[in-house]
């Protein structure tokens, strides 16, 4: 199997391009800049938009993995700029991959184009309600649509993973910050939240994305991941603190209290973020493909506090 890996030195991209070579697949690593890799080709770009020229990449590979992306932590959220390299980029990518004879594009979305939250008890599945209202959901959903388009026009299988959250050794943004306040000791108002997320451990989103690359029954499928286990965000808290061996600090602050705290300081969005419900099912994905999470939640938090600690120990 030869495969090419776009943001192989990202997050979930560098994890994919590990494990792919520990299967002794052949790994093409898209990169933006020159580095030393004897195990692997690099092809190096300078951007991912509609006018990247992959035709020296794609000889002789049967699978490409679209993992790279504008994210929504980049500074710009225009609407423009997330489709140029999400919607236009990942097209063009597929097309020149269809020309070029590559059997496989597994593309990298996320679980934006289903909504920012989802209703109690009524999780995500791959069907849509509604297009997404969300810069990023929208440029994601685009490229779905016109993926697939694509694939019924010319000889690419197409398979799409929408991806909740992604936790791991390296995290950053929330998850992080979340971890160092735990390790810091500092109380939170987190004491009674009944939400229920979804979260998926990275090696548990890496080894769907292998397994789709080369299972018979995955082509023409869109697949929602996560670990197969929801929690609260205080349950969150209480596994990371457990793991870290620290003492947990919960206070109760009544909720009308935080609203208008949010309101105050404008950061209602990130007050959704925290107690609001988003739930997927993964039945389909482990019905069609037979796949299960090889790693549970408890056993992903475990590596991803005790790599946190090497880190911050490290540092020190």
């Amino acid at each position: 199997m030869h495969v090419l890996i776009t943001g192989s030195t990202g997050f979930v991209g560098s994890r994919v391009t590990e494990l792919a070579k520990k299967r002794k697949w052949k790994v093409t690593s898209v990169i933006r800049k020159k580095t030393q890799n004897k195990h692997s080709k690099n092809f190096i770009i300078n951007s991912i938009d509609s006018s990247t020229d992959w035709s020296s990449s794609l000889e002789g590979v049967d699978c490409v993995i679209h993992c790279a992306a504008q994210t929504p932590q980049s500074k710009q959220n225009l609407l423009a700029t997330y489709r140029e390299t999400n919607t236009f980029g990942t097209l063009n990518l597929a097309n020149q991959a269809a020309k070029a004879g590559v059997k496989r594009f597994v593309f990298i979305s996320s679980i934006k184009v289903n909504g920012e939250l989802s209703e109690i008890k009524k999780p995500f599945k791959p069907d849509l309600d509604s297009i997404p209202l969300d810069p990023y959901g929208l440029s994601k959903y685009e490229a779905e649509v016109g993926l697939a388009q694509l694939s019924k026009n010319k000889n690419l299988e197409v398979i799409i993973i929408r991806s909740p959250l992604v936790y791991g050794p390296g995290v950053k943004a929330n998850f992080l910050s979340m971890m160092r306040l735990v390790d810091k000791g500092i109380p939170l108002p987190l004491s009674s939240t009944n939400n229920e997320k979804s979260l998926v451990y990275l090696d548990n989103l890496s080894s769907l994305i292998l397994t789709c690359c080369e299972h018979p029954s995955a082509s023409g499928h869109t697949f929602l991941v996560s670990d197969d286990y929801d929690v609260s965000t205080t349950q969150l808290i209480k596994h990371i603190a457990h793991f870290m061996k620290k003492p947990l600090r919960l206070v109760f602050i009544p909720m009308s209290w935080i609203q208008i705290g949010a309101l105050i300081l404008k950061k209602e969005h990130v007050i959704k973020k925290i107690f609001g419900n988003l739930q997927v099912n993964i039945d389909l994905t482990k019905n069609i493909l037979g796949w299960e999470p090889p790693f549970t939640f408890d056993e992903g938090i475990k590596i991803t506090v005790e790599a946190y600690l090497q880190q911050e120990y490290a540092i020190k």
